[in-house]
């Protein structure tokens, strides 16, 4: 199949089946799904990654080592699949590292943050490497990637990702994120809300408001101009409640600092948003979170966290928590370990340090051992676990709607309530993609909640 692309002097583009395999956050899932469909308004097939595709698109992050690690792991099963194959790599690690990419054995090319969203461009270059030559690399300095490009997951889920926001003006200690994707930039109300309706109109009942720092949505670009007069994330979410056709909206996550009380009531009160919200922490002692540079102390945290409450008494509180930077003596973890265990928190996302380079935790000493960041880490895993079904438990006898998935097994399907328990019910297959009021009974061995029977369901 042959494509001519428009323009003087533009030649033949054969068309290519191409699969996509995608690392990382919900961010990487909308800019994966937006960039296939991009390639298939082109003509090229999207494919499953073991059915033989011509081009493998590697999107990756890079918050940790191990992901670099999985990136690497990838490069190998593709060239099992198809030793043929062209492989590009995209994403964090390629604008971090893009030398160090190039070098590893069946890479074909690196795009870095400016160059990704070319890739429909640029797929009509892709020709195999000869045996032995390192990469090709498109990759520009971070400070040129400032245009906004709007992005969301179709088809790969049963919600929606919807990006809002891009980059990040804030020098946390331990993150590279600021040098992968450049500054923060946002798009505008007009053109989120019109992607929402898009959204709606192809039978999608939730989106998930995503970013990297959403909650400091009202840059223009990348460049640090801001709109004459400055939209803020409370003006978008108040305009996506009106937005018919979406059941519901989510918030992906929203640092502390920018969770204002104005946020939380709006929600408390809203028509679409759901009572669930992921709030950053890191560290419950002052002093790592001092070292983590972070912009607010663990007093101000407990508040939002108690204004939650007190408005949404059953809303579900996710928290991000990083173990072992450096710094963090064994008292200084005990503090957040008890600062989480008396904060009426809903589970935890527990990360362990990893160290980047090009960041200023690599200053700080003393550094924690593996294995008492492993041994750390692992007890606040068990925390979450306690958090969680103590949470579900508190939920029993009431009544919720739920959003229920094509995630069958058993003769079971899952799905999730607005405040975010999930929940398991005998397959129906009206049901998927369908909310439905239920009642929760009890949580079972695999820590779901089971629900009262379909046939009962309004």
């Amino acid at each position: 199949m042959l494509y001519r692309p428009s323009g003087p002097g533009k030649g033949l583009l054969i068309m290519k089946k191409v699969a996509f395999y995608t690392l990382g956050c919900k961010l990487n899932f909308s800019e994966t799904s937006t960039l296939a469909r991009l390639l298939e308004e082109q003509g090229h097939e999207r494919v499953e990654f073991n059915e033989q595709p011509d081009v493998f698109i590697i999107n990756t992050c890079s918050v940790t080592d191990n992901a670099d690690k999985k990136c690497r792991k990838i490069v190998r099963e593709a060239q099992k699949i198809n030793p043929d194959g062209y492989v590009a790599i995209l994403g964090c690690y390629a604008q971090l590292k893009p030398q160090e990419i190039a070098q590893i054995p069946g890479v074909d090319a690196v795009l870095g943050a400016a160059e990704k969203f070319r890739l429909h461009e640029l797929i009509g270059t892709f020709d195999k490497q000869p045996a032995g030559e390192s990469a090709r690399v498109f990759n520009s300095p971070i400070e040129e990637a400032i245009e906004y490009h709007a992005s969301y997951s179709l088809n790969d889920r049963t919600r929606t990702f919807l990006k809002v926001q891009d980059g990040c003006d804030y020098p946390c200690s331990y993150c590279t994120i600021p040098l992968a994707r450049g500054k923060s930039r946002s798009d505008t109300i007009a053109n989120v809300v019109r992607a929402a309706h898009d959204i709606a109109e192809r039978g999608v009942k939730e989106i998930v408001l995503t970013g990297v720092n959403i909650g400091d949505f009202g840059h223009v670009d990348g460049s640090g101009e801001i709109l004459h007069q400055k939209e803020t994330f409370l003006d978008l979410i108040q305009a996506l409640d009106e937005v018919d056709g979406i059941e519901r909206f989510r918030i992906s996550s929203i640092e502390p600092n920018l969770l204002t009380d104005e946020i939380i009531a709006f929600v408390a009160q809203s028509k679409r948003f759901v009572p669930h919200f992921h709030v950053p922490l890191q560290s419950g002692s002052n002093k790592v979170l001092g070292l983590m540079r972070r912009r607010y102390k663990r007093e101000l945290y407990a508040d939002r966290v108690a204004k939650i409450k007190e408005l949404m008494p059953h809303a579900c509180i996710g928290v991000d928590v990083i173990v072992g930077h450096p710094g963090e003596t064994d008292e200084l973890f005990k503090e957040t370990y008890q600062f989480l265990t008396e904060l009426p928190v809903s589970y935890l996302h527990v990360f362990t340090y990893s160290e980047r380079p090009n960041t200023y935790a690599l200053s700080i000493k003393p550094v924690v051992p593996g294995h008492v960041r492993a041994e750390r880490s692992k007890m606040l895993h068990i925390l979450s676990d306690k958090k969680r079904r103590a949470f579900y438990e508190s939920q029993l006898g009431r009544e919720a709607t739920v959003l229920f998935e094509e995630d069958i097994a058993d003769g079971h399907m899952q799905g999730f309530t607005e405040n975010y328990v999930r929940v398991v019910a005998k397959y129906d297959p009206l049901l998927i993609n369908e909310t439905k009021r239920i009642r929760l009974l009890a949580v079972n061995a695999d820590s779901l909640v089971e629900v009262e029977e379909a046939d009962i369901l309004v």
